[in-house]
């Protein structure tokens, strides 16, 4: 078998089979394929595309091609959730806590943000003392013992999927729908999941930015799941404007904290429990939605969730203290106002430059390497719907400079659309695909 017919042949249309696709993914791991003609098969599927079961095949083997995580030991269903990225979407710390005192084992791992803000590990960075790094072997005790293990990806965990990415990134070929699909649901099919709640963003602020566009992504995953032998469901949500208030790493830890403790409602909370809802039917636990939100809410109430997230931190050598008080976490000096120029409604704000504001702070990352700002961010004040009177503060920018601050003032200023009448707010559940 060689690469360059199968390059033909799907450049041609055709179907590539089990055995072509493994011969594919075996080379791009060991290297027996030169990058040159990974990048033509990767430009050829972009062009041609693949059916459902050549983007099962591509995702099995991808979860293959390194190390498949062991959960065997843990019991119960273990249930995993994935969002595709947005802006201030802490749903992971509040739901992995929210659902472990149900009664789910929760083993997830969380990579490194790049772009908007930092991803769950730059969170979980930011609690002094944290620690993402956690072996197979510690994270199945902590889960049998507490319920919960939040950690860092594992280097061993798909390789042809980090060579295909990475060529992915420079060749233009980032946006076909299949290598999305097959990249996200591999890297949770090798986590060991039974069964994963998949959070397809639509809207300004994710990288789906139509509802068609999202809805053919979830049903390829949802389909991946199926020929895979896991239950995947997918839940289409907005990203019109940013899911909580709170933007940056430090300050998204202390919205989740604040969502356990009850003292946040809106947007944020309700995403988190219909994703918690699914994923606590998907665990047998209920097979009623409203049933299972209420059993959510009651451990909110309860503060069963926020001394879950308290265990975890302890668990993994973190500082507890910061529940209660937010001073230990790291924040920077400089606030600055951003102030209306007008009066009138918020009707429209242009979440990828509200994101784009946030990576002016420090708290996201231009490039891999970059280090971040663990105490910069933007708290937004004003959402789409409210009032707002000219000279009041529609958002609070923390930076570590004077500059900082007013270079991401400019960005939300240009974000943010205030008209004098106020006008419908856009769904934030847009579909459910099972």
């Amino acid at each position: 078998m060689k690469i360059l017919d199968l390059i033909i042949k799907k450049r041609d249309g055709m179907k590539l089979s089990k055995e072509e696709i493994d011969f594919f993914v075996k080379g791009v791991t060991d290297g027996t394929i030169p990058d040159y003609q990974t990048s033509a098969m990767l430009m050829a599927i972009y062009f041609r595309g693949l059916d459902d079961d050549e983007t099962a095949l591509l995702t099995i083997a991808m979860a293959h091609s390194g190390k498949i995580f062991d959960l065997s030991e843990i019991k119960g269903i273990k249930v995993d959730k994935h969002s595709t990225g947005g802006v201030a979407d802490t749903t992971t710390l509040i739901l992995a806590p929210l659902t472990a005192s149900v009664g789910l084992p929760i083993v997830k791992m969380s990579g490194k943000g790049l772009g908007f803000s930092g991803g769950t590990q730059d969170k979980l960075n930011s609690i002094p003392g944290f620690n993402v790094d956690i072996d197979e072997n510690h994270a199945t005790e902590y889960a049998k013992k507490t319920n919960i293990v939040l950690m860092s990806q594992n280097n061993e965990l798909t390789p042809a999927d980090k060579k295909l990415y990475e060529l992915r990134d420079v060749t233009g070929t980032v946006e076909s729908l299949p290598l999305i699909a097959s990249s996200i649901m591999s890297k949770k099919i090798a986590a060991g999941a039974d069964a994963i709640v998949l959070d397809v963003k639509c809207g300004s602020g994710a990288f789906m930015k139509d509802i068609d566009s999202a809805k053919k992504l979830a049903n390829i995953m949802v389909s991946i799941g199926k020929n895979s032998g896991r239950n995947v469901r997918a839940i289409i949500t907005s990203m019109s404007q940013p899911l909580g208030n709170y933007i940056g790493n430090s300050l998204e830890v202390i919205e989740a904290i604040e969502v356990l403790k009850g003292n946040v409602k809106g947007d944020l909370l309700d995403v988190t429990l219909k994703l918690g809802a699914h994923m606590l039917i998907l665990a047998n636990i209920t097979d009623k939605e409203d049933t299972a939100i209420k059993i959510l809410k009651e451990n909110i109430e309860n503060k069963k969730g926020l001394e879950k997230f308290r265990e975890m931190i302890i668990q993994q050598d973190g500082n507890p203290n910061i529940i209660d008080d937010y001073s230990l976490l790291p924040h920077c000096e400089h606030e600055y106002k951003v102030i209306s120029e007008y009066s009138g409604y918020i009707t429209e704000t242009n979440t990828a430059l509200i994101g784009r504001a946030s990576l002016e702070t420090g708290a996201g990352r231009s490039y891999k390497e970059q280090e971040l700002d663990y105490g910069a961010g933007i708290i937004m004040k004003k959402r789409i719907g409210d009032k707002v009177e000219k000279g009041e503060t529609i958002a609070l920018i923390y930076s570590s400079s004077e500059e900082k601050c007013v270079s991401a003032g400019e960005f939300i200023k240009k974000a943010i659309k205030i008209e004098k009448d106020k006008k419908e707010i856009p769904p934030l559940i847009l579909d459910t695909i099972i």
